[in-house]
């Protein structure tokens, strides 16, 4: 069946039963994920959206409307926007301001800026760090010449995308709070002004009308120029509504620009970076502090922090963990140690089912979450359905972390996926670091196994969890 036959019914109804395009103010997805921003949640109909052939599930998250696909998640996206006449690049944000009832602060809200900011940016992230782990190959098997025109601009290609992130974030970050794009990219550009940055190198003082400009380099960062589109955008739509309509292409961005040169580069680039460095120096004082049992208790639950969305507002440390110290030692490993061990738990479930249904479900999830890494279609259509199929992958997760956690098993680079094919992305100056992390592998695998075959029994009915928490 064509992509595009996929997935028709669902873009024939899912404008509808969200509500329909005036009910939507932002829309998105990530991996897996549909993610709609509603001004009335009410009108979503989440029972007759399950209901659609190739719905995986949904649930509210953070305010936000998740609606699970799997890894076709693009096509379908595209799909529904082409049909719903909607301009992907502007994600329909055009009614954020129409009758948008204004939501209390909170952490969820954070949460989705967050995430709204980093995941547009990912597939950038991952092909320039599998460029970096491809150099790291050629260079360890002397195939390529570092000192060769060939080397220096596959680094530059590598590099690109962590040297430019505020440029890439700050993009995304307008527009999901609903400011003009371009106008993002500069915030992230002017925090990394080559002359800017060679004279903080350089011990340069610099001042913006006697108000002393902090001192730090920016590039690779993500909070600060989020925090500053987040402030950005109200500043532009309030110059936007007083500009008189035959000035206001020149004043709005300008008297923009102006107000924001110095709040950004004197209070929210700085907060941002400290933000940023301690919230990555917080990580690795509990990784430090826990040592393997942080591991193994983060990879024990990790199904539950997947089935909430938390897992996205971990990418900012995993940025900072990768441009500063070039490894990352705790989430990437618990994720993918934890997607394995669901695809065995569905293999175990299929293995001893009797159910025709449920034995072709739980094979082809098994097959999508241990090959690619994408486990929505494994806990929505068998984990979270079978508890103790949970109970069985949660153990095989602790057991297998335990072993990550006391070899030290790191992640030097942007995986490209939660599966097998994360195996790239461990490839260090060693290779024992590869080794370790696929001997977890068999200790968390097999431990799932024998426990979910414990513990699995062939139910007619299932004992459901609670899968909206």
């Amino acid at each position: 069946m064509a992509k595009t036959q996929k997935y028709e019914e669902l873009a024939d109804k899912i404008l509808n039963l969200v509500g329909g395009k005036e009910n939507i103010t932002y829309f998105t997805h990530c991996v897996t994920r549909l993610r709609f921003n509603l001004k009335d949640q009410s009108a979503a109909d989440i029972k007759k959206i399950e209901e659609i052939p190739g719905v995986v599930g949904s649930q509210w998250q953070n305010g936000q409307l998740q609606i699970i696909i799997g890894q076709s998640v693009g096509d379908a996206y595209k799909l529904i926007c082409k049909k719903g006449n909607l301009n992907e690049e502007d994600a329909v944000d055009e009614n954020l301001d129409k009758d948008m009832p204004k939501k209390k602060f909170s952490f969820g809200m954070i949460l989705d800026a967050i995430s709204g900011s980093i995941v547009p940016i990912i597939p950038a992230m991952i092909g320039c760090g599998m460029i970096k782990v491809l150099l790291l190959l050629l260079q360890s098997f002397n195939w390529i010449d570092t000192a060769g025109g060939t080397y220096a601009v596959l680094s530059m290609v590598g590099d690109a995308c962590f040297y430019f992130l505020p440029i890439l974030v700050g993009r995304s970050a307008a527009k999901k709070f609903g400011a003009n794009e371009s106008l993002g990219m500069i915030m992230g550009a002017m925090l990394i002004y080559p002359t800017f940055v060679s004279g903080v190198a350089g011990g340069t003082s610099y001042s913006f009308l006697g108000i002393p400009v902090y001192s730090a380099t920016y590039t690779s960062t993500v909070f600060p120029v989020i925090l500053c589109c987040a402030v950005m955008a109200p500043i532009q739509r309030f110059f936007g509504k007083i500009s008189p309509d035959a000035i206001r292409s020149v004043t709005e961005p300008l008297l923009t620009l102006l107000v924001m040169t110095p709040i950004a580069f004197c209070v929210l680039a700085p907060a941002g970076a400290f933000l940023g460095t301690y919230f990555s120096q917080a990580i690795i004082w509990l990784y430090n502090t826990t040592g393997f049992l942080g591991v193994a208790v983060l990879c024990a639950v990790f199904p539950f922090v997947v089935m909430t969305g938390m897992h996205t507002a971990f990418t900012p440390y995993l940025v900072q963990m990768m441009s500063s110290v070039g490894y990352e030692p705790i989430i990437v490993t618990a994720n993918v140690i934890s997607n394995i061990n669901q695809g065995v738990a569905c293999a175990v479930v299929a293995l001893k089912t009797k159910n025709k249904n449920l034995k072709s479900t739980g094979t082809a999830c098994a097959v999508t979450a241990i090959v690619g890494g994408v486990t929505e279609p494994a806990m929505y259509g068998i984990t979270l359905r079978y508890k103790k199929a949970m109970y069985g992958a949660m153990i095989g997760n602790f057991a297998g972390a335990v072993f990550a956690g006391l070899m030290h098993v790191y992640c030097y680079a942007f995986p490209g996926s939660g599966g097998l094919f994360c195996i790239p992305a461990y490839i260090g100056s060693t290779g024992s670091n590869l080794l370790y992390l696929i001997i977890a592998w068999v200790i968390g695998a097999a431990v799932t196994f024998a426990a979910t075959m414990i513990l699995y029994k062939d139910e007619a009915e299932p004992e459901t969890m609670k899968a909206d928490a």
